[in-house]
């Protein structure tokens, strides 16, 4: 029979030895109106998918869905026994299924390893070996390529930002020693229970295993920050978000400020769950995005998304008043299309907007509750970690970005309909027994002052179908 262990002078999260960490390859464009300077980056993989053992030996503190009492009887003792470790050059692509050549990042959904099964991944740009990238987007602008041809319904490939710390909290919590380096310091607006460690510490208080994810669940704690969701998609819906909170940066919860729906707390927390989004299929518009010509955007093919934030007297300390949008494609600049239901005439993020959409939709206006687009530039203004993941969906089966959601709620009425796939489908038992090959690529990251990152003359160039290598 095992029992707990404390090292000497360990009294923190430590960082595991058997495996090298090194980080893949990737550039950031950084552009003005008179080029662009490449800058050679980054790319981490979050801390909930690394392997978490027992320091000096290979016993798995976690396995599949639970925490070994051995190790973990509790968070502090857990945080002190065990250590997150390294992902080496040959386990990006086997086990976690991410490949890249510098400029293209492509996450694989279902990769069968050695010795485990992985889905999904979250990853982070970042700037230092230790740090990682900050974005200050107040009067800027991001643009990015992409291509999620081989994402069916109930996958989402999210690119997005959130204002987690640049060390991952390693400065902030004297229980954190492996900091942004090993992708700790999670948080987004629907204050997550299933992050393994926050604050440093495990969160393993009242962890409940998933009744359908073999490899999640739920702790006591849950942690929360602004979230700018810049790209949700697959091959049949997409939206941009903005999420908003009361929170200054991340911030661990429980009980009623989380927000969770189990308590009937969604709209009491700390953070703007709904978001305010701008969905064309969701605002009226079923014909601008979609798998094949007849479409404006084809998602069979890669897209240029460019996303703008303007202030109110243009210059980087405004107040954000507008998220606009554009995308890049076949040789011309396309502009968002308006919205026809749900803020009709309405082209882009703004107060106006979100507040015309929620009372035409009938939703919560938790989005002005949570200081609206105030709020959101404040978080851009100090700066935000971006992420690019792919998931699947256990709680909703992604219905709400593609399908017809709440399902209780008939498609006729303003904001149900979401895209076109089935209610019945999204289940995450039947996406990764069918479409475990699926995947998506994100290329040619820019970020600069306003129209400077985009020009209708370079084609997107991502491939989600082609083999990365890996540099």
């Amino acid at each position: 029979m095992r029992v707990s262990v404390i090292f000497a002078g360990a009294s923190a999260q430590q960082v595991g030895s058997q495996k090298e960490d090194v980080h893949l390859p990737m550039i950031l464009n950084v552009c003005t109106k008179s080029g662009c300077e490449a800058q050679k980056k980054g790319v981490t993989l979050d801390a909930n998918w690394r392997w978490l053992h027992e320091v000096g030996s290979s016993s798995n503190c976690y396995t599949g869905n639970s925490w070994d009492p051995s190790y973990c009887p509790d968070p502090e003792t857990c945080a002190s026994n065990c250590g997150l470790d390294g992902v080496p050059t040959e386990d990006w692509a086997s086990p976690y299924g991410i490949t890249s050549d510098g400029d293209q990042l492509k996450l694989g959904f279902v990769t069968q390893g050695q010795y485990s099964r992985n889905v999904g991944s979250r990853t982070y740009l970042m700037d230092t070996e230790e740090t990682y990238q900050l974005f200050k987007l107040k009067n800027k602008e991001f643009t990015f390529d992409v291509d999620v041809s081989q994402l069916p319904c109930g996958l989402n490939g999210a690119l997005y930002f959130v204002q987690m710390d640049a060390d991952g909290g390693k400065s902030k919590y004297d229980g954190n020693k492996a900091g942004a380096k090993y992708g700790t310091g999670y948080c987004d607006a629907q204050c997550p229970h299933d992050v393994k460690f926050i604050n440093g510490e495990a969160n393993s208080k009242d962890w409940k295993p998933s009744a359908t994810d073999p490899n999640s669940g739920v702790g006591h704690y849950g942690t929360c920050c602004a979230e700018m969701d810049i790209w949700e998609g697959n091959t049949i819906s997409h939206a941009y978000t903005a999420h908003p909170c009361s929170v200054d940066g991340q911030t661990r919860c429980e009980g009623k400020d989380c927000g969770d729906d189990t308590s009937g707390d969604r709209y009491n927390g700390k953070c703007d769950k709904d978001g305010c989004d701008f969905a064309p299929f969701r605002l009226g518009n079923s014909t601008f995005f979609g798998p094949g010509s007849s479409f404006t955007l084809d998602t069979t093919k890669p897209m240029t998304v460019v996303t703008q934030f303007i202030t109110s007297d243009g210059t980087d300390s405004g107040d954000l008043v507008e998220i606009r949008r554009k995308y890049v494609q076949g040789g011309k600049v396309i502009e968002n299309p308006a919205a026809v239901s749900g803020g009709s005439g309405h082209v882009s993020i703004t107060e106006e907007f979100c507040s015309a959409a929620k009372k035409d939709f009938g939703d919560v206006d938790a989005f002005s509750q949570q200081g609206g687009l105030k709020a959101m530039g404040d978080a851009l203004e100090k700066g935000m970690v971006l992420v690019m993941s792919l998931w699947d969906d256990h709680a909703a089966h992604m219905l709400w970005l593609d399908s017809d959601y709440p399902t209780d709620q008939p498609a006729t009425k303003p904001g149900v309909a979401r895209g076109t796939c089935a209610t019945t489908s999204g289940d995450p038992t039947e996406v990764e027994k069918d479409h475990g090959d699926s995947s998506v690529a994100y290329c040619n990251l820019r970020v600069g002052d306003l129209d400077s990152t985009y020009d209708s003359s370079r084609a997107p160039s991502c491939s989600a179908g082609q083999i990365s290598v890996v540099v």
